[in-house]
């Protein structure tokens, strides 16, 4: 039987990938993407930002399926605004972890994303300043211990150097069973909880469409996009991606992120599909 575009279920990173924090989305990027949606293609992204952020960037793109957020914390249906699944962290153990860290690294930006991904600094830097003003997410101050329950992740940002140096400390300390870290980007490194990762929601997602995960393309960037382009029926690095992330990708993009590279794969979908 011959296919069509609606057989595929195209799931995308953004940061890097779909769009870059200065430049946003490139043009063809949204050009394309609006054509593959109009010829039935479905689309969606996979990311760490909250709903509110993926909102903000998206602008006039609209999902035709649900997005994988806060690396798989949240699923978020943005046609009806709920939550579909949410996945939180050990309260507990997450705070003996952000408080030994903070002794270690004073200098450490923290953040908590909670319920359906609001977003409390609990420890500001200009790292912290950056991610809101980039991502365009609205956040409160306050104290650790005034963030609500219903965790979904915490974010530690800060410089390079400090994020390797923190990523190696964690590997010494045991916080519990219940949570686990995740290096996200070069400045940025999560406490995520336990099991859960985009992979786990790529899996979650499709088992709640009553889709296989053969029909299930992901298009990413970095290390922990491995995971879930892992488990895609099809997987995509973008031109600017580290060598391992190419490597295990089934095809790598010529355009790097802010040359178009997710509206270069879909063009070429396009084409394949409907000849």
């Amino acid at each position: 039987m011959k296919q069509s575009l609606h057989d595929y279920l195209v799931f995308c990173d953004m940061d890097n990938t779909l769009l870059t924090a200065k430049e946003g989305i490139p043009a063809c990027n949204r050009t394309v993407i609006k054509l593959f949606t109009q010829l039935g293609g479905r689309f969606t992204v996979a990311t760490g930002r909250p709903p509110e952020s993926i909102r903000a960037a998206l602008g006039d793109i609209e999902l035709s399926l649900p997005a994988i957020s806060c690396n798989g914390s949240l699923l978020y249906d943005f046609s009806t605004n709920t939550v579909l699944r949410r996945a939180t962290l050990d309260r507990n153990q997450a705070t003996l972890a952000i408080n030994d860290i903070l002794r270690q690294f004073p200098r450490l930006g923290v953040e908590v994303m909670a319920h359906a991904g609001e977003l409390y600094v609990v420890h500001a830097n200009e790292y912290t300043h950056a991610h809101q003003v980039d991502e365009k997410i609205p956040g409160v101050c306050c104290p650790l211990e005034s963030v609500p329950d219903g965790w979904v992740k915490v974010v530690f940002a800060g410089p390079p150097e400090m994020i390797r140096k923190l990523s190696q400390y964690a590997k010494t300390k045991y916080y519990g069973r219940e949570n686990y870290f995740l290096a996200t980007n070069s400045i940025y490194f999560e406490i995520m909880p336990g099991s859960v990762g985009k992979a786990s929601g790529l899996r979650d997602l499709c088992t709640l469409l009553g889709e296989p995960l053969q029909k299930t393309i992901v298009i990413g960037d970095y290390y922990n996009d491995l995971e879930i382009m892992k488990a895609a029926g099809h997987s995509v690095a973008v031109a600017n991606a580290p060598g391992e992330v190419k490597a295990n990708a089934d095809e790598v993009t010529t355009c790097t992120c802010s040359e178009g590279a997710v509206g270069e794969y879909l063009y070429r979908l396009i084409n394949t599909v409907t000849g």
